[in-house]
């Protein structure tokens, strides 16, 4: 049997194993998928992948690599319904990043993210200021659960028809983790010297700030310092 002859019906033989394979572990949108799902399916497409090229090997080694993929999940699974401490071991549990509006830096650095990645995902919800936040908790899925504040819960236009509708501004991090951002004061027409001048009316240590925060509506800075976090 020529090799071009092996590629193809290798390739169909990988391609019907991955089908039976996804069909068997269930449908999961890609951002469900926790991380040993995420591996498991990388493994088992880079070996499917592998045995539809190559021609030298026997192909049913190639099964039988994915057969063993496929069992350690499907027990992973049955194991993590049956006990709970297992479930937590292998596939992780959720994080409590901000508890009644206040950021668990102990929790940020145990979840292996920092304040900017905190920050996209509170914005991919929706949320671009995180006083707007009273509960956050990050998923196995890597994906970040929000409970807003009682004046943050979302209501409709139709609700107030008598109010007008008024221009909402991105909030502005003029200081992270006790770092000026000169690209959030540029963004407000502001330099460094005006914000040490503000910073040091309000008797707050560059260092010792977490974050602080402009509106430029209300002309208001918010600092909050890593003590009152800690």
């Amino acid at each position: 049997m020529s090799d071009i002859v092996k590629v193809l019906l290798f390739s169909a033989l990988s391609y019907a194993t991955l089908f039976v394979i996804s069909k068997l572990l269930g449908k999961k949108q890609l951002a469900e998928l926790d991380f040993i799902d995420y591996v498991t399916g990388i493994s088992i497409g880079s070996i499917a992948a592998e045995m539809a090229t190559e021609t030298d090997k026997p192909f049913y080694h190639y099964l039988i690599a994915m057969g063993i993929f496929f069992l350690f999940d499907i027990a992973v699974t049955l194991i993590g319904r049956t006990c709970n401490p297992m479930k937590r071991f292998l596939r992780g549990a959720p994080i409590i990043l901000i508890s009644q509006g206040e950021i668990d830096f102990k929790a940020l650095k145990k979840s292996k993210i920092d304040f900017y990645d905190l920050l996209g995902l509170a914005r991919a919800k929706g949320y671009f200021d995180l006083s707007e936040i009273e509960y956050a908790v990050f998923e196995t899925d890597g994906e970040l659960s929000i409970l807003a504040t009682d004046q943050a819960r979302q209501v409709k236009k139709e609700d107030f028809p008598n109010v007008p509708p008024q221009q909402v501004d991105l909030t502005s991090y003029l200081v992270v983790d006790g770092q000026i951002s000169s690209y959030a004061l540029s963004q407000i027409n502001k330099d460094k010297k005006w914000l040490k001048q503000r910073l040091q009316e309000q008797d707050a240590e560059l260092d010792k700030i977490m974050y602080a925060t402009y509106d430029d509506k209300t002309q208001k800075l918010t600092v909050v310092n890593k003590k009152s976090l800690s």
